[in-house]
Formats: structure tokens, sequence, C-alpha cells
């Protein structure tokens, strides 16, 4: 199937307020090459001045950026080789700062799951190796090598979400322990039709187990908890956070980030306190249209949110009178459909 970047226009017209347009000398981040559907967009928006940082941990991507017909040569882009939970760190190491704005697409991109040497799909029979980095970490098939149920049970009841999460893994030792273990991805595919007898109409039984092995493998989860976290720092005020996810352990999360930043609730030990300082201002939450889902179906779970930078600076303190807010209703921002470009409501 082609690449075709999801929310496109949305996404990059969602890092600056409408009226106002990119900042002349602002510095942008994209957290999450891919093909540079997004990156190539943000340039033709930005000015002579400004900046556009990318990260992608997949030596195809990079490969991608700066070589072959479809490199880009612009002077104001710079791409580097990283996980995207250390764009902070690349910034300050490229002495830019503070960001202006930060985009993040979360996820397996339509290359990578078309690849059957990724390892990615149920698709193909192809080596179980699930990396987003091939150049280091641990294969999926390593994971299985060495996993104990226990261990095999909460990765996949946890990141696939799957209530036949311990007879797969049960199933998935005792072929390790008889010599055979799972290697390739049909391997992986065919112990798991073996095991789980009912499914969602439409949907492969080994669907949640794939999920959770690649979420498992790259640290997908913690990846974006710690990218996240970055914005409080590193967004200058009036700088847009534009986040899109495609599965719900994603969304919760940011849906949960930004809702601890953005609003405020009422501690019932001391009802009268003044309220804590705000460090993002929540926009709005968008899903594709029906023409693009129609256009492209692998679009159908997006969900991208919005947040922006306050005045109010980070600290210690603040983060940790952020808390309660945590701990109460997740809200995110309110109205799906909001116009996720349009004034933020600075503060």
């Amino acid at each position: 199937m082609q690449h075709r970047t999801v929310l496109l226009h949305e996404a990059v017209e969602a890092l600056w307020d409408a009226a106002e347009g990119p900042h002349p000398q602002g510095v942008y981040v994209d957290a999450t090459f891919g093909r540079g559907g997004h990156s190539r967009l943000i340039l033709s928006r930005l000015g002579p001045e400004a900046r556009l940082i990318a990260l992608d941990r997949d030596p195809d991507a990079i490969a991608h950026a700066t070589q072959g017909p479809d490199a880009i040569t612009d002077p104001r882009f710079q791409i580097v080789h990283a996980p995207f939970s250390s764009w902070a760190e690349v910034i300050a190491d490229l002495g830019l700062g503070p960001v202006q704005g930060l985009l993040m697409d979360i996820g397996v991109s339509s290359p990578q799951i078309d690849n059957p040497a990724r390892g990615f799909s149920f698709r193909f029979d192809a080596p179980l190796d699930m990396r987003m980095d091939t150049t280091q970490g641990e294969s999926a098939a390593d994971f299985l090598a060495h996993a104990s149920v226990d261990e095999l049970t909460e990765v996949i009841r946890t990141y696939g979400e799957e209530r036949f999460a311990w007879p797969i893994a049960k199933a998935l030792v005792a072929r390790r322990d008889e010599g055979q273990p799972v290697r390739t991805t049909g391997e992986l595919s065919a112990v798991v039709a073996r095991t789980v007898k009912t499914r969602e109409v439409g949907q492969d039984p080994a669907t949640r187990t794939f999920q959770a092995l690649r979420i498992h493998v790259n640290r997908e989860l913690g990846e974006l908890e710690d990218a996240l976290a970055s914005a409080l720092t590193m967004l200058a005020p009036g700088g847009r956070l534009a986040v899109i996810s495609f599965h719900s352990l994603e969304d919760r999360i940011v849906k949960t980030f930004i809702a601890k930043h953005s609003k405020d609730e009422v501690d019932r030990r001391v009802p009268f306190a003044a309220p804590k300082p705000l460090m993002l201002h929540a926009i709005g939450r968008l899903k594709p249209s029906e023409s693009e889902v129609s256009g492209n179906p692998r679009s159908r779970s997006a969900v991208l949110r919005v947040a922006e930078r306050t005045e109010v600076p980070w600290s210690p303190e603040s983060e940790a009178g952020a808390g309660r807010a945590s701990r109460g209703k997740a809200g995110g921002a309110k109205g799906g459909g909001a116009k996720v470009g349009g004034r933020g409501g600075r503060r």
C-alpha cells in the first residue's frame, strides 16, 4: 500500500495560530519523520529564517530523507538518527530552542508494515524482528527466546489488551521448550491462531499479540511519555504540541498528559487554595474525515490532540502540584470537532 501521511494538513496547521502563522525565526520539530510528509509541508509554510529539526530511529527513514531523488536539501532542515523521546536533548545539543512547535506521529508507518523483512506484519512469513531501529536492541524473536510465561502474559495482556494472553504465552513457551522457538512472523501467527478460538469479525487472531510485542520491543509507550514530558520544558510560551496516535493505549497517555497540565481540579482537603498554575492549554481533538478514511483505511483509528504551552514556567513544584489532576478523570480536550488550527486562547 502506498504511504499516505495521516491528517497531513490538520496536524501541520495545528502547530501555529491560524491568524498569526508560523513564527518567522521559529524552531519546529518533527519528532517522527517517517517518510517526511509532515516535514515537507511544514517547510513549505516556514519563513527563510525558521528551522525544522526532524528525528527518526529507523535507518530507512534517515536514508529516505538524505539520499536519492526524495532527499530534502533545504538548508532550514536537519534530520537526526534518534528516538523521538530524545527530541529535547537533540535540540539542546544543536544549541537551539525554545521550540515553537512539536509534532509527533506515533506508530508504525506503511513502509515498515509493508516491508516483509521488518517483521511487523503477519501478512508475510519473515524473520520476527519488529525493531524500529534495526541497528540496536533486542528483536521480538530474541525476546520470545528467553521470556517466561509470566513475562509474556504481562506484555501481551498490557500492550495488546488480549484476553487470551496467558494461553498464548503458555503455547509460545511450550513450543520453545520443545526445541522449536518462534523465529518468524508466520510461526507466531500460527501459534496464536491455534490458541485463540474466537476473535472479532474481520480481525486476525494474531493482531493484538503482534501489537503487544512491537510496543514492548520498541518501548513505545515509555518513549511517548518521555517525549511529552520534555514539551513542558522546551516549548516556548505559545508553542504548540500536536500528537497523532493510532490506538487507545497511546491516545490515553496523550489525553491524560494534556488534561493533567491544562485542567485544575479542586482538592477537597483544601477547597479554598489558590488554583495551581497550568502549563498547557488544551486546544482540541480531531479525527480523520470520512473522505480520508475512505482513501486511506489505515487512518481510521488516528486521533490528533493539540495543546499550547502557557507562560507558566516549569518547575519541579509545579509538576508535582499537577499530580492531583492526573488522579482525577483523564478528560482530554473537549469537542471532537474542535478546529485545532484556530486561536488557542493564550495565557
